[in-house]
């Protein structure tokens, strides 16, 4: 589609026949290059631009739908089964001021779900309809956004359901037989009440974290972090959980760059990819530090921490989807959405996470932190 001036210029000359390039220098706009479907209708109603996208979202060969009237070219019923463009009645509506129709789920032959929008071209406020600008998209996309927030929920109603079963249980059980359990007892009790409540405050934490990842909105405040230190604290944890200390092997390369970095959330990858090679793998547990290679000759370093198992690792086919949502290397609980929001945090950083398999078999965690200070130093 050529854009081209409508008026006469000085000397004589059409402008029409002068066209207006488009941004980029690109004069004509093939409409079959649109990602979208594009149906136009003339003022008669017929149809004369059908392009390839809205072709593969009907079904409808372009070149049939050319000249065919728009009702019959783009047959659409809205969710009760009417006829859309009846009901509509784009150029004979009462509402003469109309020049769109908002986006809006509609049926084709068959009762594939389509997004549709509209606009009504009019020389006029007033005058009548000169052409009728359809625009298609196909629901797919939604309807995967839609599964994953479905998932997220049931996921997290039944991760939910055990921890507040148990509350619930053990609370009412002390309350109504306080006197008939002992101290060991009570405190039993207890401990599995403190442990269930702090799963749910995990649970909860990890929604907050998705909601701000996938609204773009987690903050990132930078402090000096010693990553050597924040290692050796979790390693610690589990040592003091039972875990045998040389199933720990912390290699470190010096001279680190000075790593500015939000401490509460560097933690929790940590906390995220130790965890996951404690559960999950087997043999010795080791983490890495070194100062990462930088692409840019001159440029400074950043920092590069590597968390690797000697289990059976990832297999291959699983590799792309370690990431996302939902995603279990194996069926011994979690939620799956530990990996998603660290891969999400690093970033937020301006980093980088990848997956791969460690020298001895298992599965090797790279990332990456680049060089960084706060705004008020920068």
């Amino acid at each position: 589609m050529s854009v081209a001036g409508t008026n006469t210029a000085p000397g004589g000359r059409d402008e029409r026949d002068t066209p207006v390039p488009e941004p980029g220098g690109h004069r004509d706009l093939d409409p079959d290059q649109l990602p979208d479907g594009l149906v136009i209708a003339d003022e008669q109603g017929r149809v004369t631009c059908f392009n390839a996208a809205a072709g593969r979202i009907t079904g409808v060969a372009p070149a049939d739908a050319l000249g065919q009237p728009l009702e019959k070219a783009l047959p659409l019923e809205d969710l009760e089964g009417r006829r859309w463009w009846q009901l509509t009645d784009p150029y004979g509506g009462l509402l003469a001021i109309r020049v769109r129709q908002p986006e809006r789920n509609l049926l084709l032959p068959g009762g594939r779900e389509v997004l549709v929008t509209a606009r009504y071209v009019r020389d006029a406020p007033l005058g009548p309809v000169r052409s009728v600008v359809v625009c298609l998209r196909d629901t797919e996309a939604r309807r995967r956004t839609e599964r994953s927030h479905a998932e997220l929920i049931a996921t997290v109603a039944h991760e939910l359901r055990s921890p507040l079963t148990s509350v619930k249980g053990f609370t009412a059980t002390l309350l109504a037989k306080w006197e008939r359990f002992t101290d060991d007892q009570k405190r039993l009790m207890l401990e599995t009440v403190d442990a269930d409540a702090d799963r749910v405050t995990r649970l909860i934490a990890e929604l907050l974290d998705i909601s701000r990842i996938d609204s773009g909105r987690l903050e990132v405040r930078r402090q000096p972090v010693d990553i050597k230190a924040a290692v050796s604290r979790h390693i610690q944890a589990y040592v003091a959980a039972g875990q045998p200390a040389e199933r720990f092997l912390l290699r470190i390369e010096q001279p680190l760059p000075a790593l500015w970095a939000d401490p509460d959330k560097i933690d929790q990858v940590l906390s995220n990819l130790i965890e996951n090679a404690v559960r999950h793998g087997e043999g010795t547990v080791t983490i890495g530090i070194t100062p990462s290679a930088s692409p840019r000759e001159g440029e400074e370093t950043g920092t590069a921490v590597t968390v690797s198992d000697e289990g059976p690792g990832i297999p291959e086919e699983s590799m792309n989807r370690v990431f996302t949502r939902f995603w279990r290397g194996s069926k011994r609980g979690g939620t799956g959405l530990g990996l998603y929001i660290v891969k999400g945090i690093v970033e937020a950083h301006g980093g980088t996470i990848t997956v791969g398999r460690a020298h001895r078999g298992g599965a090797e965690f790279r990332f990456t932190l680049p060089v960084a200070a706060p705004a008020y130093l920068a």
